[in-house]
């Protein structure tokens, strides 16, 4: 027997990367399979936080059926220039105008609310208050940890963070189900709530890379050894350790770095971009064409914060992996990347207080085409093992129906 699934969260096509892209594939995987669902979210502004052009001038409340989801949005305060506060009120308006629009919904037999917002828990709540409805919360990433660990909340703001976090255990606590995306974020949830925990990963279709011709992305054409950035261009990423590791380069031959992203830092990464004649930088591709992209480089690059160890499990990762092509990844040593990257033999996984560690890997690979076609074949079988987009959502999609 179908049933009628809601689902709330903020990000939805045509957000086509990060948390709209998993929400909106895990909505129509569902429709696929005989549900009906609605969503209710903002709209599209992410990660150039700014409202898309083709919706920009639409009414505050919008209506749409995007194949076969009903899609209710309501136009959220975006700030071009994303700061704490500034993020409570774009949550603020979002939660305001999506109480609205819950009295359009039809009677929900399951509410799925995805975090960030945990305010969106607690209209999950209402519902489940209402219908009686079963309440899941999906955590992508745990917001106010994470706002602490990359510095958007000061660590002086103790009193606001712990008060944060009571709100946060209450909302949780509230649910029937409550599930994250990797086994350190599944650890510190079972700390946070009593209620039942499930791990639902974020996934990949490989099968999109393997349709992948020998023709490279325009972005990455050249016959030099490309090493890439791609994805959101944020505070969760250590950018100093980047320029230093830009600066290191200057005198290696024959190389090219490509950042392809947007984000609250992009002006501050173009800038500091324009000193370095070997590197460039490129807005996000479609969806569609990033197998292309990812596949044409040479060697992966993601510098992360080492203080972020388990409120984070970047979705970009995957889709490095499935290139085929080895990654060059810091972090804390405890994260759980840094287990995945091991596990996989994919690549190189450091804790980032040596640039010139990282540049003699990337010089290594550069000079070491057998071992770096290795290492990028170990990373794609893995990650087909592991996070395949059909093994993960039919595994979801039985916990639905079977949730009572």
């Amino acid at each position: 027997m179908s049933k009628n699934i809601l689902i709330v969260g903020i990000n939805y096509y045509p957000e086509d990367s990060a948390i709209g892209l998993y929400t909106t594939q895990k909505a129509e995987y569902l429709v696929e399979n005989g549900f009906e669902v609605t969503v209710i979210t903002g709209f599209p502004y992410y990660p150039q936080w700014k409202i898309q052009d083709k919706y920009n001038k639409r009414p505050l409340f919008l209506s749409e059926t995007i194949n076969g989801v009903k899609v209710l949005r309501v136009k959220q305060y975006v700030p071009s220039n994303p700061s704490f506060i500034k993020r409570i009120l774009h949550l603020l308006s979002f939660t305001l105008g999506s109480l609205i629009n819950l009295f359009k919904t039809f009677k929900p037999d399951v509410v799925i609310t995805i975090i960030p917002f945990t305010t969106s828990v607690f209209l999950g709540w209402l519902l489940k208050i209402r219908y009686k409805s079963k309440l899941w919360v999906h955590i992508q990433d745990f917001e106010f940890d994470a706002a602490l660990d990359s510095g958007l909340m000061k660590k002086k703001s103790n009193n606001i963070f712990k008060s944060l976090l009571w709100v946060e255990r209450k909302l949780l606590n509230k649910a029937d189900v409550v599930s994250t995306i990797s086994h350190a974020m599944l650890s510190k949830l079972k700390n946070k709530t009593r209620v039942s925990t499930y791990y639902l990963t974020n996934w990949i279709d490989v099968s999109l890379f393997s349709s992948v011709n020998n023709n490279s992305h325009p972005y990455l054409s050249s016959e030099k050894f490309k090493i890439l950035y791609s994805g959101n261009i944020g505070a969760k990423q250590d950018w100093n350790l980047f320029f230093n590791f830009l600066s290191e380069l200057r005198g290696v031959d024959n190389i090219e770095v490509i950042v392809v992203g947007e984000g609250a830092e992009k002006d501050r990464v173009v800038k500091g971009l324009k000193e370095f004649s070997f590197a460039k930088h490129f807005n996000l591709v479609p969806y569609s064409e990033l197998p292309s992209l990812l596949s044409s480089a040479d060697v992966h690059i993601l510098f992360q914060k080492t203080d972020v160890i388990d409120t984070v499990m970047p979705s970009k990762l995957l889709g490095m992996m499935a290139s085929g092509k080895p990654s060059i990844i810091t972090g804390n040593l405890k994260s759980e990347v840094a287990s995945v990257l091991k596990e996989s033999k994919g690549g190189y996984y450091l804790d980032g207080e040596s640039v010139q560690e990282i540049t003699q890997y990337v010089k290594y690979l550069k000079e070491n085409k057998e071992l770096s076609s290795e290492l990028g074949a170990y990373a794609k079988t893995y990650v087909k093992e592991i996070f395949s987009k059909d093994e993960v959502l039919k595994k979801f999609k039985n916990e639905i129906e079977n949730i009572s």
